[in-house]
């Protein structure tokens, strides 16, 4: 499959802004699953330089700052993406608990994955969530087939519902309404797979969506996306999509890998200024036919 990607984010400012300075994290990553073919942004006011650096977790980011007055600010980000066609894995029925000791026992995978399974900014877990994630991370169930319990779970017990929390609606308000949307969704799985010493990371991105039968696809209607992967002793980071009761294939684009949302936020900046604003994002995820 091949993409082109259009990500359009628009802020609008009650009182002039003096000062804006913003990391974007939006640059399609490159791998052995996908290639970004092209890459390009736009800024309106347009920055004096844009800066590009890789983070820590191997992700593209770019920073820019804004010295002059304005009063709004549109950052357009476009990329052509393909998806490879990769060799099904073979799997690897190692258990929940027997992968657990693999963790604790091989010092160099340890330390290679550590991070993955403390607790991060956006994610932590109490007696509720290690219960939560004990009902499908059983000792002696394949990991591989637990992981797809747990998300299976989630995808049949939470209702998707936009505007029910915000990035700093706590997991237990979470487990407890169960509802949310896909970043929620993610950090919750996220959580139950470290409570119980599985490594599990964050993964920003973009997913086709697909318009109702006999409906045209309306422009700007996509959105960014969020799912997670899972490490496999001997199968290595296998992804899972909690939010749609999937593995990620074909209609997954993948910008970022972090611990959280935290790590890979799109778009995150601060500003001089006063008084209210509105942002409003268009995506557009269109295959190239």
């Amino acid at each position: 499959m091949k993409y082109n990607l259009k990500h359009q984010t628009s802020y609008s400012y009650s009182n002039e802004v003096y000062n804006y300075q913003s990391i974007l994290c939006l640059q399609p990553r490159n791998s052995a699953k996908q290639i970004c073919t092209n890459f390009k942004i736009e800024i309106e006011p347009k920055p004096y330089k844009i800066y590009t650096r890789t983070d820590y977790f191997g992700n593209i980011q770019h920073y820019f700052s804004i010295h002059e007055s304005h009063k709004s600010l549109k950052v357009i980000v476009s990329s052509e993406i393909e998806i490879l066609n990769n060799a099904v894995q073979t799997l690897n029925p190692i258990t929940c608990v027997e992968a657990t000791q693999k963790f604790q026992d091989n010092h160099e995978l340890k330390t290679q994955v550590l991070q993955y399974q403390l607790p991060s900014q956006f994610i932590n877990w109490d007696d509720e969530i290690i219960a939560f994630a004990k009902t499908c991370l059983t000792p002696k169930v394949s990991l591989f087939e637990a992981v797809l319990d747990l998300i299976k779970k989630i995808y049949t017990e939470f209702q998707f519902k936009s505007g029910a929390t915000n990035i700093n609606t706590p997991l237990k308000t979470v487990l407890k309404e169960r509802k949310g949307v896909c970043q929620d969704f993610s950090h919750l799985a996220i959580a139950c797979l470290r409570s119980l010493g599985i490594p599990a990371r964050y993964v920003s991105g973009y997913i086709e969506t697909l318009p109702p039968k006999d409906k045209p696809k309306l422009g700007g209607s996509d959105a960014s996306h969020a799912w997670i992967s899972v490490y496999i002793p001997e199968m290595g980071w296998c992804e899972f999509d909690p939010t749609n009761n999937m593995i990620p294939q074909q209609r997954h684009i993948v910008t970022a890998y972090g611990r959280d949302f935290a790590d890979v936020s799109p778009l995150k900046g601060i500003i001089f200024s006063s008084g209210d604003h509105s942002v409003k994002v268009e995506v557009d995820v269109i295959p190239v036919l």
